[in-house]
């Protein structure tokens, strides 16, 4: 049982299997517990601590990224998905959010109730052998810092590290002074340097090769939790 005001979003798509679901979570940790749909924009509730948990058979990486920068504006809220496939599916998606809590498809239901808990206590919850490579990805992102960046001049690094962050055109020209027309220019520019197509692309290499601030700092400090 979870003492306190807390709650679980379970952002998929309504059906019967995912309204099981919800009842056995409530059930079993006697928490609030609620569901959206992944089109809707997060929005904070009164709970002292919410739990938004995407379901990766319903939400693309995109939806999930735009979840992970809405959701990163409340600091009573932590993301995590379920039904990952393997571990390579869950580091990719730990690259491009700032996941806690990671749930893979062959997980138990009393498994998932268990990590969900430990979520709402403030823990982490994945496999040592993932967080080691979440810590490995960490490291080497503080290395990239001191390498030369593809070519990009500082404003580019500058423009590229705010869209790393989920920032949009318009929120990328009111930090930098600078026209939403030029900023449409520079990324133009980093795309064709960076060798990317889109901004889900561009974003993603961002976080994997600079060490910017992020809307939300990784407890790595906090202990895995075995799954």
């Amino acid at each position: 049982m979870i003492t306190g005001n807390a709650m679980v979003l379970l952002v998929t798509d309504c059906n019967p299997q995912s309204a099981l679901f919800m009842d056995y979570i409530r059930q079993q940790l006697e928490c609030q517990v609620a569901s959206a749909s992944p089109d809707e924009d997060y929005t904070p509730g009164q709970a002292e601590r919410t739990i938004v948990l995407l379901d990766t058979d319903h939400v693309d990486e995109g939806t999930m990224q735009r979840w992970d920068a809405d959701a990163s504006q409340d600091a009573s809220a932590e993301l995590a998905a379920i039904n990952i496939s393997d571990e390579e599916e869950a580091a990719s998606l730990l690259v491009s959010t700032h996941l806690q809590g990671v749930f893979y498809r062959q997980d138990s239901l009393s498994l998932i109730s268990k990590g969900i808990a430990k979520l709402l206590e403030g823990d982490m919850w994945m496999s040592r052998p993932l967080m080691t490579r979440l810590l490995d990805f960490y490291r080497r992102q503080q290395l990239n810092a001191y390498r030369p960046v593809c070519g990009l001049t500082q404003r580019e690094v500058e423009i590229i590290g705010l869209l790393g962050t989920g920032a949009s055109n318009t929120e990328i020209a009111d930090q930098l002074f600078v026209s939403e027309h030029t900023v449409k220019s520079h990324l133009y520019n980093i795309f064709r340097k960076i060798k990317v197509h889109n901004r889900i692309q561009a974003m993603n290499w961002a976080r994997q090769n600079l060490a910017m601030p992020v809307s939300r700092t990784p407890r790595i400090a906090r202990r895995a939790q075995m799954s």
